[in-house]
């Protein structure tokens, strides 16, 4: 039976999108999620977190390009207030990255992680896959090596091949895009020892009117044998929801997720969820 990991990013980012992803996990309808822990939302949700925590994987969904930055960041962040994606790919193209400040904020972050739950995070991942962009990405390896996780957490590889992202069908060209930047990630964290998925999926344009339970059979197409899928489930919040690129699809994502078309879903292509350690390395 073909298994795959099935993630839910961003919890903390908001109350009603740590909801969404605490009745999946109640639901074990989700068997990841990774935590936005510079969120002031973290402390209060982590908590509730460990009451799911046994059957999940939970890792860190490091972000340098949502709210304020846990570390004096004079460089990058000099107000406190993280840059947009876009100035980071400006600093990234141009190799332009105060790298040692970086580190210092994945640091905090993963400090802050381990804080909240009491343990090491079983796995790291990047809010909109930054923690794989060049020069952000040793940043990365710095911080993991300063604090000995290097060989004990696994590193989500948001590349996949051409061919399988065309064969999805969905989101082609930001898959592609990510998957350019991020050229060059797998090999260097195979070459320090540090697992990693392979297959990934679960981009989507974010689109209020699309179909998600159509688009989700997309993600199992082409899967590698460590498949992973990335997910954005969240309850209604008007609020947040025109700061937030996924907010109008949150709803959508979660009410697929808990109802019981996913679950047919899963039985009629065969698939099951999976932990990391349970799928091969």
């Amino acid at each position: 039976m073909p298994r795959f990991i099935l993630c839910a990013d961003d919890f903390a980012l908001s109350e009603a999108i740590s909801g969404a992803i605490l009745d999946l996990l109640s639901r074990r309808r989700v068997s990841a999620t990774s935590a936005m822990t510079n969120s002031d939302n973290w402390l209060v949700a982590a908590p509730r977190l460990k009451e799911v925590a046994g059957h999940a994987d939970i890792g860190v969904h490091l972000n340098l390009t949502c709210g304020a930055s846990l570390s004096i960041m004079s460089r990058l962040a000099p107000t406190g207030e993280l840059p947009t994606l876009g100035r980071i790919l400006r600093r990234v193209l141009a190799r332009r990255l105060p790298i040692a400040e970086i580190a210092d904020e994945f640091r905090r972050q993963i400090d802050a992680f381990a804080r909240g739950l009491g343990r090491e995070p079983d796995f790291i991942d990047g809010h909109q896959h930054v923690h794989a962009f060049p020069g952000v990405r040793e940043a990365l390896f710095s911080a993991l090596d300063g604090l000995g996780l290097a060989r004990r957490v696994y590193v989500r590889d948001p590349a996949d091949s051409a061919g399988a992202i065309a064969a999805r069908r969905l989101s082609a060209g930001k898959a592609l895009f990510v998957a350019r930047l991020a050229r060059g990630f797998e090999p260097a964290l195979h070459k320090r020892g540090i697992a990693c998925n392979r297959g990934f999926a679960g981009f989507t344009p974010f689109r209020a009117r699309r179909d998600y339970a159509a688009d989700f059979p997309l993600f199992l197409r082409a899967a590698g044998d460590c498949h992973l899928v990335m997910c954005h489930p969240g309850l209604a919040d008007g609020s947040r929801e025109r700061q937030d690129p996924a907010g109008a699809t949150r709803p959508k994502e979660h009410a697929f997720l808990a109802g019981e078309a996913f679950p047919a879903l899963l039985a009629k292509s065969k698939s099951a969820l999976a932990r990391f350690r349970d799928l091969p390395r």
